[in-house]
């Protein structure tokens, strides 16, 4: 159980519950970390925007993003994040023994060598951005521009900013159907109040 109550759509301001309706129409789930994260909405709202930029804009292929999402949640050791992302990353053609293998991916032949440098960076940076040599950020930029790199450096800096807000909290992987309209209970009148989501 998180540690930290979510809050259902009767629960939040309108604002709120119509970002909570675009995601459920997008996923069919309003994930347990955003329903945590309303409660305090514009950090939420921000999140949110901040996320869609990072995933969906760019030269970088979502496919590529949500490999290194997924290994840096390894990394760090979140079930959370691993529980949404390496379906997403399944669903983009990455195979069930190239994800449970995946910290194994410098002696795969099935990663290309610009994969394999996305990978790198995601694991270094993961566990010690300090330790990127100049050497190394020069290969980098032979299979990346510096707006790709920009690109890589967000995915991997946001997921690293997730992994540790959902590990704090314990946070649990998200059903299938949770947070929509129809799984709402009516609110108590003043519900919108008491969590200061006027």
């Amino acid at each position: 159980m998180s540690r930290i109550s979510r809050l259902d759509r009767s629960h939040v301001s309108p604002e709120i519950a119509a970002r909570y309706d675009k995601v459920f129409a997008q996923r069919g789930n309003v994930p347990n970390m955003f329903r945590v994260m309303a409660h305090r909405p514009e950090i939420f709202a921000t999140m949110q925007d901040h996320f869609a930029a990072v995933l969906s804009t760019g030269t970088v292929s979502t496919k590529l993003k949500e490999l290194i999402i997924v290994r840096t949640s390894q990394v760090n050791e979140t079930p959370y994040c691993l529980a949404s992302h390496s379906v997403l990353a399944r669903g983009l053609g990455w195979s069930d023994d190239q994800l449970s293998h995946l910290a194994e991916w410098q002696s795969r032949e099935d990663f290309t060598p610009a994969e394999k440098a996305a990978l790198w960076l995601a694991e270094t940076v993961t566990r010690n951005a300090n330790a990127v040599t100049d050497e190394q950020f020069a290969e980098l930029r032979t299979f990346y521009s510096e707006g790709e790199i920009v690109e890589l450096l967000c995915a991997i800096g946001l997921f690293n900013y997730f992994n540790r807000f959902n590990n704090a909290l314990r946070m649990e992987p998200t059903k299938p159907g949770e947070g929509g309209v129809e799984a709402q209970a009516a609110p108590p009148a003043d519900a919108v109040a008491v969590h200061g989501l006027k």
